[in-house]
């Protein structure tokens, strides 16, 4: 009995150093990839388009972007949607997400980049990172899930206190309430407008 206990003490505490190692992992990712990025903005010698070429190059490896179209949709329109449908819009979604990153880069000036802290949240990790100025300080929050094969992805992103995902969802649905996915499709062909929220 004495041996049982010691047992299930020993696998209930095995599973926190693990996670904890690859919270710190996730952690040094995350700051590998944003020091990179401001790297090249900083970069004087790149021309616009150069540069933002090396920017989402340097970020989509460790963005899911599809699984981030899949959560701005929500359950209920992914699950109505054609195959045809799901691939455009994925495609479309995935644009004009990066398009609006890259627009919220161009009002970077001379702001510091702090990363604070990666936390276990249920099975998945926050990483919390600050956007330091002389008189503002942003906060955003890199939301990763482990994707099978592909390592930890980020899913989401909360720029303070606002997810990026939700506030796409909410905006399809309004559209979805009265309109029709094909409406949806056209909108986001024509580009009308759908931002990453600015955190203000």
């Amino acid at each position: 009995m004495k041996i049982l206990s010691l047992l299930i003490v020993i696998l209930l505490l095995l599973p926190l150093p693990i996670f904890a190692d690859e919270a710190a992992t996730v952690k040094k990712l995350a700051e590998q990839k944003i020091s990179a990025v401001i790297d090249h903005i900083r970069d004087t010698s790149l021309d616009k388009r150069t540069r933002n070429d090396k920017i989402i190059a340097t970020i989509a490896p460790m963005f899911d972007f599809s699984q981030m179209a899949k959560l701005s949709m929500g359950k209920k329109y992914w699950g109505v949607m054609k195959p045809a449908q799901r691939k455009e819009f994925n495609e479309l979604f995935v644009i004009r997400l990066q398009e609006s990153y890259l627009e919220k880069l161009d009002l970077y000036t001379d702001e510091e980049v702090a990363v604070d802290q990666a936390r276990l949240v249920k099975k998945r990790i926050h990483v919390r990172s600050y956007l330091v100025s002389k008189d503002n300080k942003t906060e955003m929050i890199y939301k990763f899930y482990k994707k099978k094969n592909q390592g930890w992805r980020v899913y989401d992103v909360e720029i303070m206190g606002v997810s990026i995902v939700q506030t796409y969802r909410s905006q399809f649905a309004g559209i979805l309430k009265n309109q029709s996915i094909e409406d949806l499709l056209k909108k986001l062909r024509q580009d009308s407008g759908f931002t990453i929220p600015a955190g203000n």
